[in-house]
């Protein structure tokens, strides 16, 4: 399996470097002491969606993501908390992933780097690591885009990147297995009760 910032192809015999995900990102300077919650306003996609909140106390919003959470480091997926689920919420989900790949002056795709689902309504965090097969019980791991059912860290060829971690309240579980980032949005359609996004940014430290 190829690694991210790591080689793709696209077409014929054009090489392309795939990269992760990330919005026009200021530049970000490293993590504070303090991580304030970042929220979303209902989207297009979600219009009668109300606003969660969604935090990470290693990194705050719009700030570097640490070296350990990226190929660079462990790769270990950053802690995540999240509040503000209204009443009728039955399953959480959560996508991360980069839309500058893979390059932010010109991006062509957006590279998912995690896919979490049905995790239960009574959860309010993933601990660090929980991208390694450490999901609360009922929760299920999607496929990112390595196709691999766990957490895939930032890893730009080129440029700073911007990771969004999206959280959405729904209200129904959900099911299956091995989804993919396009089957748990289809999926979610019409169930999502709020969302919150969450963006920290990237650029390799090693040339």
């Amino acid at each position: 399996m190829m690694d991210f910032g790591r080689w793709s192809f696209a077409g014929a015999g054009a090489l392309v470097l795939v990269a992760c995900h990330t919005d026009a990102a200021p530049p970000a300077g490293r993590s504070g002491a303090t991580t304030p919650a970042a929220t979303v306003t209902a989207t297009p996609s979600n219009p009668g969606a109300a606003a969660m909140q969604i935090r990470s106390s290693a990194f705050a919003h719009q700030a570097e993501i640490p070296v350990k959470h990226t190929c660079e480091g462990g790769d270990v997926s950053p802690p995540l908390a999240w509040s503000g689920a209204p009443p009728g919420t039955k399953s959480f989900a959560l996508i991360v992933d980069d839309p500058d790949a893979p390059d932010p002056a010109a991006p062509k795709r957006t590279w998912v780097h995690w896919v979490v689902y049905d995790l239960p309504p009574s959860a309010t965090e993933l601990a660090e690591g929980a991208g390694a097969g450490k999901l609360p019980e009922g929760a299920k791991a999607g496929l990112n885009d390595w196709k691999k059912p766990s957490y895939g860290g930032p890893c730009p060829p080129i440029g700073r990147h911007r990771y969004f971690h999206k959280i959405y309240a729904l209200d129904t579980v959900l099911g299956g297995t091995d989804h993919t980032k396009t089957d748990v949005e289809n999926a979610m359609r019409g169930h999502v009760l709020a969302q919150g996004e969450l963006v920290g940014t990237y650029q390799k430290q090693k040339k």
